[in-house]
């Protein structure tokens, strides 16, 4: 089990990962209370990460759900929609420390996304007074700004053959942090769908991983099937970030092992 890191800037997160040290995440697509992070929490979970693409969670809930994990000493980073750059001001004006943004394909689109995340001359976040990471308390604008970009992490998503393609230079973009590759999707855009162990995306995950190292980022790699395809991305320079669960799939598996316990119990009366 990995220790919790401590919340208070994005390089204690990005560092411990970069030096090889793993953290465990977990997706909440399903949860729409606090109380999940606290779950996370005790289970010694280091991370959360609000899955807003894949779900019908309110901003409201997802903003509570971030500003709960900072609160705890998590990393709280949240999935927008795809190409939804307007949201993420708003999310990270309601507690976020990350910012995941599904499906980038090139450098302009890795540009918009930070500059969505970044306040002024970095980007185009809207200036507001107080945040709740920091408690609301009041600060002069300039020290905000500065304090606000140094906790929040902003991940670019490669998930198609275009994006895999542009891994260089969206890794090169400044204010980008980290490379994820999502297999679910990169497998249907290529065309094995559901094999996360096809050459041809071993292949691709390893050109990601590879271009991150060339730029100084970091890259992780999603939806693997198997210890072994984990390791091997380790081996190649994956950071160790272990997307360890997801709330709606332990939900789901839960209540059928308890349905199958009771059926079996009444079978066997």
């Amino acid at each position: 089990m990995s220790d919790a890191p401590t919340f208070g800037s994005k390089g204690e997160v990005l560092g411990r990962l970069a030096a090889g040290r793993a953290v465990l995440t977990l997706g909440i697509r399903n949860a729409r209370t606090p109380d999940i992070v606290r779950m996370a929490k005790g289970a010694g979970f280091g991370a959360v990460w609000v899955d807003l693409e894949h779900s019908s969670m309110p901003i409201d809930c997802a903003g509570q759900i971030a500003a709960a994990a900072v609160d705890l000493g998590l990393e709280a980073w949240v999935r927008t929609c795809e190409r939804d750059y307007g949201v993420i001001g708003r999310v990270l004006d309601g507690g976020a420390t990350g910012i995941i943004a599904p499906r980038i394909e090139s450098a302009d689109e890795a540009r918009r996304v930070v500059a969505a995340c970044r306040f002024p001359p970095r980007g185009q976040r809207s200036q507001l007074g107080a945040l709740p990471q920091f408690n609301f308390e009041r600060f002069p604008a300039p020290a905000l700004n500065r304090r606000a970009d140094e906790i929040t992490s902003v991940h670019a998503l490669l998930e198609s053959e275009a994006g895999i393609a542009h891994a260089d230079e969206i890794a090169a973009t400044e204010g980008i942090d980290m490379l994820h590759v999502g297999l679910n999707d990169l497998s249907a855009d290529l065309g094995h769908l559901g094999n996360s162990a096809h050459p041809d995306l071993l292949a691709a995950c390893r050109h990601a991983i590879a271009a991150a190292k060339r730029h100084g980022k970091l890259a992780a790699v999603g939806g693997l099937a198997a210890p072994a395809q984990f390791n091997d991305m380790l081996a190649a320079g994956a950071a160790p970030l272990i997307f360890a669960a997801i709330d709606s799939d332990l939900l789901a598996t839960s209540l059928a092992a308890r349905a199958q316990d009771w059926q079996t119990r009444l079978a066997n009366r």
